[in-house]
């Protein structure tokens, strides 16, 4: 069944929620069950789309929620007052979380604020199209995965210092790590060195009592895609999957919520797939 969007551009990224027709369906679809009481999560790049969900799901779960996001500040203040709306409190620092030392600053600004840190969530990433490999420069190449890898190495170091057994730490790659994309070639590059991130902190941290995986979204309606496409292509997104259409955010969150609570406690290095119905490897 088609969900045909309005065909819609933005020319910056990693795009701004409240400029897209429809905006994104971040709502969680069900009552929460106190899976995440007491706990405090940390999600980058959770001002819009599938990190706006996630932070919401969290905080219907129990949690306490800070996020990080670059400089979407409207966006930022949405998430942040629909986590308030929720009961639970939440905060939001911007910043390049590329850089190592916003990275150190925003997880000491959590332990200020909530005094414990019991999930982080690497989710802030960005995607540029080139049609060619001789078209991506060196100053791109850095960029993707400065944003998509590096900072997911700074975040985790900065905030394993105060994780204790029983925390978690998920994070978002994505179906191109295994299917592959032909014009977001660096971005698939990020999202496969995601995948052996979370497999390698997996063997380290277990014996700590750290849980770690992530989550693959396919197709997902968020800022990012027409940040990135043309116009036919976003009015098309999600079109080609076994489902015929683009996911929301709310049908990837619950993943997250799944992967952070003990329900998931005997899950590490492992990789979940709200795709649409398309098969890849685990």
């Amino acid at each position: 069944m088609s969900d045909r969007k309005p065909a819609q551009t933005q020319d910056r990224q990693p795009g701004l929620e409240d400029k897209m027709r429809p905006e994104p369906d971040t709502a969680p679809r069900h009552p929460g069950a106190g899976r995440l009481d007491g706990k405090v999560a940390l999600i980058t790049g959770g001002d819009s789309g599938i990190g706006k969900a996630v932070a919401i799901a969290f905080a219907r779960e129990g949690a306490d929620v800070a996020i990080a996001y670059l400089d979407e500040h409207q966006d930022a203040e949405a998430t942040v007052q629909a986590v308030l709306d929720e009961g639970r409190r939440c905060i939001a620092y911007a910043g390049d979380v590329g850089q190592v030392e916003h990275c150190h600053e925003v997880v000491g600004r959590v332990m200020e604020a909530f005094g414990r840190l019991d999930i982080l969530v690497n989710n802030a990433g960005e995607q540029h199209e080139v049609e060619d490999l001789a078209e991506l420069s060196p100053e791109q190449l850095e960029r993707t995965f400065r944003t998509n890898v590096y900072s997911f190495f700074f975040m985790t170091k900065a905030a394993l210092p105060h994780l204790g057994r029983g925390s978690a730490i998920i994070n978002s790659t994505s179906v191109t790590a295994y299917k592959g994309h032909e014009t977001l070639i660096d971005y698939s590059a990020t999202k496969g060195a995601i995948v052996a991130f979370t497999r390698t902190m997996s063997n380290v941290l277990v014996e700590r009592g750290i849980r770690v995986n992530a989550v693959a979204p396919g197709p997902i309606w968020t800022p990012l895609i027409p940040a990135s496409f043309d116009a036919d292509h976003v009015a098309h997104h999600g079109e080609s999957s076994p489902m015929g259409r683009v996911g929301q955010p709310n049908e990837v969150a619950p993943s997250y919520v799944f992967l952070a609570s003990d329900d998931a406690s005997y899950m590490s290095g492992q990789v979940l797939h709200p795709n649409g119905g398309m098969v890849v490897g685990s």
